[in-house]
């Protein structure tokens, strides 16, 4: 048989950190490449009764088909939550989906026409330019700093480009860990609404801050929706619950969300209603706030760690951030390092992680890289930049 594949197919490259987590099964290498939670802190009990329960129900249809928008409770649940963040949607407002990263494919599939800008931080979530490579868009990144997007280059690359879309990861962002300072939420908010440019607003691991002293507002809170608003804000159970259920949701104008709901039915019909009902018990019976303490603490010892560990081997030119909150930390090496290759012998060594090159839509920084510090325990971590240590030598050594 002569296959025939679309033109879209050559726009759908594989996964970096999908194929590394390949590269690393079965094998002696520990990963700090991955973006996973730890299986520690899942709370496989809760989750467990959870389902028992919407089978005490005893109700058939619990394993019938469901609303395309996601069961009724749950979204009701979340409306709840959201509340909890100043974020205001009711049930109209939301769709539940398999997991953020359709909410992502979605919004794009709804929105964008080929040749359309999205304008996207510098770096940004590699997975999301998967989706809009997808469908032809047309990626423009924004230079960023320590507090966000630059504004300047903003307004400079609106006017330029006429984008009519920007990605953006503002809390605790994948792969730089930082977190926007008000400022530049709002000065971004801003520039799009009076240029009318949708923000697309991604926040899996705002939950996972450090520090109770300082907050950090979504974007979507700041604005006047839901309905007219210029965000779409869209979340995960995955980093507070556990990723195996695949349930995320999508929040913002009413209309915005119907055609995403329409696109949703002609993908998959609906997510899986059997893991929203559990996740509807893990509200009304589990102590999901006290969890996520739980997890943040945790995960916030790990992060120290793998600082002091960076600070120790005190690496000549290597330059890092320390997040205040979520999963990564963003490592820059000496100029003339290409981590790319330094991967290949990190691996070699025993230790993984992502190179910096995955998360650029244009312009690659080459001597970059992200590192996972929620799912490696003290120990392997120790041994991983030992490890790691390992490669940088042997790097150095072929380089003279």
């Amino acid at each position: 048989m002569n296959y025939h594949f679309s033109d879209t197919i050559n726009s759908f490259e594989s996964s970096a950190v999908r194929e590394i987590l390949k590269l690393t099964q079965g094998r002696s290498i520990i990963s700090l490449a991955g973006g996973l939670p730890n299986e520690q802190y899942f709370p496989h009990e809760a989750v467990r009764d959870a389902f028992a329960r919407v089978f005490e129900r005893g109700s058939k249809s619990v394993l019938q088909y469901g609303l395309t928008e996601g069961y009724t409770p749950l979204r009701e649940s979340l409306s709840k939550h959201l509340a909890r963040k100043g974020i205001k949607a009711g049930i109209e407002n939301m769709l539940l989906t398999t997991g953020s990263q359709q909410a992502i494919d979605l919004l794009t599939r709804i929105y964008i026409d080929p040749g359309d800008v999205i304008l996207v931080e510098k770096p940004t979530y590699l997975a999301a330019i998967q989706v809009f490579q997808s469908y032809k868009a047309k990626l423009v990144s924004v230079d960023c700093d320590e507090n966000g997007m630059n504004l300047e280059d903003l307004e400079r690359k609106i006017k330029q480009h006429r984008p009519k879309m920007i990605y953006v990861i503002p809390t605790f962002a994948n792969p730089t860990g930082k977190a926007w300072s008000l400022e530049r939420r709002q000065g971004t908010l801003n520039l799009c609404k009076s240029n009318s440019v949708l923000i697309l607003e991604d926040d899996p691991y705002g939950e996972l801050r450090f520090n109770d002293t300082e907050t950090f507002p979504s974007i979507y809170s700041l604005d006047d929706g839901p309905n007219g608003g210029a965000v779409v804000y869209t979340s995960t159970f995955s980093k507070i619950v556990a990723p195996a259920l695949r349930t995320g949701w999508v929040v913002g104008d009413k209309n915005v969300i119907l055609h995403m709901t329409r696109a949703k039915q002609a993908a998959d019909l609906h997510s899986s209603t059997m893991d929203q009902q559990a996740l509807h018990e893990l509200f009304q019976q589990f102590d999901l706030y006290s969890h996520i303490d739980l997890i943040r603490t945790q995960y916030e010892s790990r992060m120290r760690e793998m600082v002091r560990l960076l600070q120790a081997k005190n690496w000549e030119g290597v330059r890092w951030n320390e997040p205040k909150g979520g999963m990564f930390i963003w490592v820059e090496m000496p100029q003339g390092i290409d981590t790319q290759e330094l991967f290949k012998l990190a691996v070699e060594e025993g230790v993984a992680f992502v190179p910096g090159i995955s998360f650029f839509a244009d312009e690659p920084q080459r001597n970059s890289m992200r590192l996972n510090f929620t799912h490696t325990d003290s120990e392997e971590m120790v041994l991983a930049f030992d490890r790691l240590e390992r490669a940088l030598q042997r790097m150095k050594t072929a380089a003279h």
